[in-house]
């Protein structure tokens, strides 16, 4: 069975994926699962109706949620090592240790940057989905990028989280340098990535890519695809 989350398809068991969602995937021949007349997954059984396209939801929510709290997880974990090490330099440098200034002012900003990531996570967008115009968006996240993104591409989301969600790709591909362009691709916008020529890796990876994933899959319904080796690329749904 293929389960649909978001815009990707994910096969279960096995991991596999493949988008955009509303194309077949691999192999077959596939029934298409509906419920409520949208595409819910794609399963080998002719004869699967309504109880598997029950149980391939069932199957995406559990994935979103298992993903969702894995990155909570990780975040805090970190968080509270890099509290505990802040902790640290400071009582040395309060009993004649002096801590380098440099290093406090790095943890303080890996603590806050974390700290933004799990609130990102703990706070459900109530916003309705709108069309909203893709390019003004990208004006505000990648104000230094190179950008090539018609004025007609509309994408339907929730205005705050793609905010967040093209922010953290800026940042993902190393800020000022990279480039966004945007093409037609069917029912979606395909928004292709290029990164800065210096990029450096995140100092918060946790930030990057699976954040990414997580706002875009699972909060925006579309399809995050690495697929393409040095082309990344983010599928929305178009408006």
């Amino acid at each position: 069975m293929w389960v649909r989350i978001g815009g990707v398809l994910e096969e279960v068991p096995g991991g596999r994926r493949h988008g955009p969602a509303d194309r077949p995937p691999p192999g077959g021949p596939w029934t298409e699962l509906r419920i409520g007349g949208r595409s819910c997954g794609w399963t080998l059984d002719l004869d699967g109706g309504r109880p598997a396209a029950r149980q391939a939801v069932v199957l995406a929510q559990q994935l979103a949620a298992e993903r969702r709290i894995r990155l909570i997880e990780r975040l805090g974990h970190k968080l509270r090592s890099s509290v505990l090490a802040l902790r640290e330099l400071t009582r040395q440098s309060a009993y004649g240790r002096p801590a380098s200034i440099e290093d406090i002012h790095e943890l303080a900003l890996e603590i806050a940057r974390r700290a933004e990531g799990l609130e990102l996570l703990a706070v459900e967008p109530r916003d309705e989905q709108r069309a909203v115009v893709l390019g003004a968006v990208l004006n505000l996240a990648a104000p230094a990028a190179h950008r090539r993104v018609s004025a007609e591409a509309r994408v339907l989301a929730s205005e705050p989280s793609l905010l967040q969600a093209l922010i953290r790709t800026y940042a993902w591909l190393g800020g000022p340098g990279s480039s966004f362009s945007a093409e037609a691709s069917g029912e979606w916008w395909r928004l292709l990535l290029e990164p800065a020529p210096d990029r450096q890796p995140l100092t918060v990876s946790e930030l990057g890519e699976p954040m990414i994933r997580l706002l875009v899959e699972m909060r925006l319904g579309g399809w995050f695809d690495l697929e393409d080796g040095d082309r990344p690329s983010i599928y929305l749904p178009a408006g």
